[in-house]
């Protein structure tokens, strides 16, 4: 071997072992870094803000979409979420209490003021009412529409089915509570989203951008009114009960004769109501044949002086001439 050749070999070796640690440095360095890297953004990003730091409030860009903005004004998690973080209060349930009360008396016009008196007793109205007449003019039977207090509800319908003969009762109840709640929380909703809008409308910058954004505005505002009528309504179901009230008058009962239709006594009512039934036909009889006969007597004697000395002169004539034909 040549001695020249061992030289060039261990130079050969030595830069092998220097790359080769070179490389492996450099990939440590950047492990290391990354990591470094990694722990800063991690620890920049669990870093509170200072106490003194106060976050600058957001300025209105023309180049935004105003309709993203106005939807951005309801929160996204929606009514439920609204509704599940609001800590309300243990409320009583609404309830919505109907009742029917059929009666029967012998005079309904006293009856519909029985009933007027219960619903006064109450602290109550009559909302609707109906009657109808036959044809002597007697008040047939009636229809009267109570709104009472809810609480009041049960003692009203006891005392309405005393008032006369009772015929049927019938009552129902609707839970609405979740309604009213509902109701309710979509009600803070809209109008948390109208106060949202009205700051866009506050920063908008161009007569295009208030126009957009009165228009967001306007339909929100139309969803709070129609929400509070609803409210509204429910309230006033919740608040007071219905209850409508029926009265017929009794039908008359029909007398029978418990000894029937034999007898002295039977037939004698017999032949009178007969004789009163032929009384009766010659008397209408009579009624309308007078008419006539007066009509005739009218136009006959006027006709009968008329023409009596024309029939006398006729006779006379005649008389003189037959017997010259007959010699």
């Amino acid at each position: 071997m040549n001695p020249t050749t061992r030289p060039r070999r261990r130079s050969r070796t030595r830069l092998l072992l220097a790359t080769g640690c070179l490389a492996a440095l450099t990939t440590l360095a950047a492990c290391s870094g990354a990591g470094d890297s990694s722990a800063g953004d991690s620890d920049s990003a669990a870093e509170p803000a200072s106490a003194g730091e106060v976050a600058p409030a957001p300025r209105y860009d023309g180049r935004r979409s105003l309709s993203s903005d106005a939807d951005a004004a309801e929160p996204a998690g929606g009514v439920a979420d609204v509704a599940s973080s609001v800590d309300s209060p243990v409320r009583e349930p609404a309830l919505i209490s109907t009742g029917t009360v059929s009666l029967r008396a012998d005079d309904v016009a006293d009856t519909r003021f029985d009933v007027q008196k219960v619903a006064d007793r109450y602290q109550g109205r009559i909302t609707d009412s109906e009657t109808r007449t036959d044809e002597d003019g007697e008040v047939r039977d009636a229809r009267l529409v109570l709104r009472v207090p809810a609480a009041e509800f049960t003692e009203a319908m006891d005392e309405l089915e005393k008032v006369a003969d009772l015929e049927s009762s019938t009552s129902s109840t609707d839970d609405v509570t979740t309604r009213v709640v509902d109701t309710a929380v979509r009600i803070r909703v809209q109008r948390a989203s109208i106060a949202r809008i009205e700051e866009l409308l506050q920063r908008a910058g161009s007569i295009r951008d208030v126009v957009a954004v009165e228009s967001q505005l306007t339909k929100r505002q139309e969803r709070l009114n129609s929400l509070l009528r609803q409210q509204a309504y429910l309230g006033d179901q919740t608040s007071m009960s219905t209850i409508t009230v029926h009265v017929q008058r009794t039908r008359a009962v029909e007398v029978t004769d418990p000894e029937g239709g034999s007898g002295f006594v039977a037939g004698l009512r017999a032949g009178w109501d007969g004789l009163t039934t032929v009384a009766v036909a010659l008397a209408t009889v009579t009624g309308a044949v007078l008419p006539f006969t007066v009509l005739a007597l009218l136009l006959g004697l006027p006709l009968w002086f008329v023409l009596r000395p024309v029939v006398r002169r006729r006779r006379a004539a005649a008389g003189p001439a037959q017997p010259a034909s007959s010699g």
